[in-house]
């Protein structure tokens, strides 16, 4: 592969090392809220604190069940009125959060189910407010099932960054569909392959180690 290539590998992995962390926090910031607020306003709740419209659950639903490549494609016509652009690397970091962000939302929603009610009722016989449970109990208790989600979202934003480049996106994708399929360079696919999956592999091991770090504390 010339150097030239190589150069331009270097580029793409880290545009997609770019819009993987990027989208990635931003699914995060909204994610674990979100998924917060669904716990609480769930039902059988033992801190019902908050009541949400049931087309909240549906919203978030019927976006993870939509394919990633079709919310990539609506999302083109949102970036370019905020960004006056529809690609490019900041232009892809929006679909990919609003991609991210509900299944973020619905795993940390999990993981907070799966905490001992126990605890959080005795915490409240023993007079404990209900911020200081959030903070001190429910959210400590699931920390470990909310950072392997975390790392499963991260893993998934892998590859939906590389979907992003059959759409004018930049990264892996873009080099993959652009030397690799239309110019059938295989060496070049091959390598973009090869990053893609010891990235997302990368992410999903860094969830769970610091899950399972997480769960012996």
């Amino acid at each position: 592969m010339s150097s030239a290539m190589m150069e331009l590998f270097v580029t793409s992995f880290g545009e997609t090392l770019v819009m993987v962390v990027a989208s990635g926090l931003a699914a995060s910031s909204i994610g674990i809220p979100l998924g917060l607020a669904l716990y609480l306003a769930g039902r059988g709740s033992p801190l019902p604190l908050l009541r949400l419209p049931g087309a909240v659950g549906l919203a978030l639903d019927g976006l993870r069940s939509v394919p990633s490549i079709i919310l990539l494609v609506i999302a083109i016509p949102l970036v370019h009125e905020l960004f006056g652009q529809a690609i490019g690397l900041g232009a892809s970091i929006i679909p990919l959060s609003i991609i991210a962000a509900p299944l973020v939302a619905r795993r940390v929603e999990t993981a907070l189910r799966g905490v001992d009610r126990s605890l959080l009722e005795s915490a409240l016989t023993l007079g404990a407010r209900p911020w200081q449970i959030i903070c001190r109990i429910l959210l400590p208790e699931a920390s470990a099932g909310i950072a392997a989600a975390l790392g499963l979202a991260l893993a998934s934003l892998v590859g939906y960054s590389a979907m992003a480049g059959a759409i004018g996106g930049v990264g892996l994708g873009d080099l993959g569909i652009r030397y690799g399929y239309r110019e059938f360079l295989p060496e070049a696919m091959l390598l973009v392959v090869l990053a893609l999956v010891i990235l997302a592999e990368a992410a999903h091991s860094l969830g769970n180690a610091l899950a399972q770090h997480l769960d012996r504390r």
